[in-house]
């Protein structure tokens, strides 16, 4: 008895509410209906990891994976994030809630999420079990494929199609994640190496391309890059495609996405092997970063937006957010557009496994603070870091003309000469 009571209620909560593809199609425009995609966050961005006939999201849905609410990512920090998000996301009583994805158990997963935090009315929608999903219009982000799934890459690797690279700060000797699991096959990159200490600015173009042949990458190469931390993946990313290699991709979660997917890490180091050339003698994307100067122009330019990727204190002059800058505010004529609670972390911009946030959220958060993302863009934060993880996500999303203020905060404020302010904001 006890059995079949369980499999009812099992039943109800996963079949109880579900709606055909008719009732889908008749309120995809109504702003009544919230649509929310329980998938992995790859398959919403773009890939096709379910042998589906269309790829990436319904056109206008939301996301809200299944696997936010795995253990390894649910601390009390992440908890109070995500119900924030579903907050910001739409996903509230008054409006009609509707879980789609391929497979009922993770979209009961979310539906028992919502339900545990006052949501009763939800309904739930199967891609595989309609077959005519196909009449409903998706979307994907223009530049998906830039962030890559583990499957993808374990694929790719196989394959000996394109060459991994873990990024992170610090010499072997300080990488102590790298050298007890990293990726077979992937050397580490110091981060010094393209930013050296003590002022932690760009490398010169030309220490840049011999450091990348030093390496083992051309202009001519397919590199995905990741970490532990995959703040550096994207810093190291710029730097790529600023110098011209023809393909520069990140692996989306990093590290953890890598083991979350039951795929091995080796133990050790993996020396990289140099190269005669890169194949350039200078960079041939050049407009990706622009110096001090170039920042300055752009703060002359009604059609460009120099965008401060810093945490509000340090947006303020509260604090300056590293222990070796001591001067503290802002550029003046820059548009604050949030990063994280500190200078370490970027939460505004990620999800709580450190994969992309969608894209609307991220223009929705920038229209709300006076940012257009039909203007010209160009990010900045403390040294580099923050501000080029935002600028390839903007290149996910198919913005075009963006680009980096890679000296940020740090450059800035070492020129006495230039202006600061500090303070609240009127």
């Amino acid at each position: 008895m006890r059995i079949l009571l369980f499999m009812f209620t099992l039943s109800t909560l996963i079949f109880g509410k579900n709606i055909d593809t008719n009732e889908v199609l008749k309120n995809l425009s109504n702003p009544e209906w919230v649509f929310v995609d329980t998938r992995d966050t790859n398959e919403y961005n773009g890939w096709n990891l379910s042998n589906l006939e269309k790829n990436g999201h319904i056109k206008g849905a939301t996301d809200f994976s299944y696997t936010w609410l795995d253990a390894e990512y649910l601390n009390s920090k992440n908890e109070e994030i995500l119900k924030q998000r579903v907050v910001e996301k739409g996903i509230v009583k008054e409006k009609n809630i509707v879980l789609y994805g391929v497979d009922n158990s993770q979209i009961a997963k979310v539906e028992n999420y919502l339900k545990e935090n006052g949501l009763d009315e939800v309904y739930t929608y199967n891609l595989i079990e309609n077959k005519d999903y196909t009449q409903i219009p998706f979307e994907v982000y223009e530049g998906y494929e830039m962030l890559v799934p583990p499957s993808w890459l374990k694929e790719k690797l196989e394959k000996k199609e394109v060459k991994v690279y873990e990024a992170s700060w610090g010499s072997i000797k300080d990488a102590a994640v790298y050298v007890a699991n990293h990726i077979p096959g992937a050397p580490h990159i110091n981060t010094d190496s393209i930013e050296p200490p003590p002022e932690w600015m760009i490398n010169t173009d030309e220490n840049l391309i011999k450091f990348a042949a030093e390496i083992g990458i051309s202009k001519d190469d397919s590199i995905v890059l990741y970490g532990d931390d995959v703040m550096a993946s994207y810093r190291l990313a710029i730097i790529f495609k600023y110098l011209g290699v023809k393909d520069v991709r990140v692996l989306n979660g990093g590290l953890a996405a890598w083991k979350k997917a039951g795929y091995k890490t080796d133990m050790g180091v993996v020396k990289a092997t140099p190269i005669k050339e890169f194949g350039s003698k200078t960079p041939i994307n050049k407009k990706l970063i622009v110096d001090e100067a170039g920042a300055k122009e752009l703060l002359e330019d009604n059609n460009k937006v120099l965008v401060d990727i810093r945490s509000y204190n340090e947006r303020i002059g509260k604090e300056s957010g590293y222990s070796y800058m001591h001067r503290k505010g802002r550029i003046p004529g820059s548009v604050w557009g949030k990063s994280g609670s500190k200078s370490t972390t970027l939460e505004d911009y990620r999800n709580v496994d450190n994969t992309m946030r969608n894209g609307y959220e991220i223009i929705s958060m920038w229209n709300e603070l006076k940012i257009s993302e039909k203007k010209e863009l160009t990010f900045f934060c403390g040294s580099g870091w923050r501000a080029a993880e935002v600028l390839f996500y903007s290149e996910v999303m198919g913005l075009k003309n963006n680009s980096l203020y890679s000296d940020g905060w740090i450059g800035w404020s070492a020129n006495s000469q230039n202006p600061i302010e500090i303070g609240e904001e009127r």
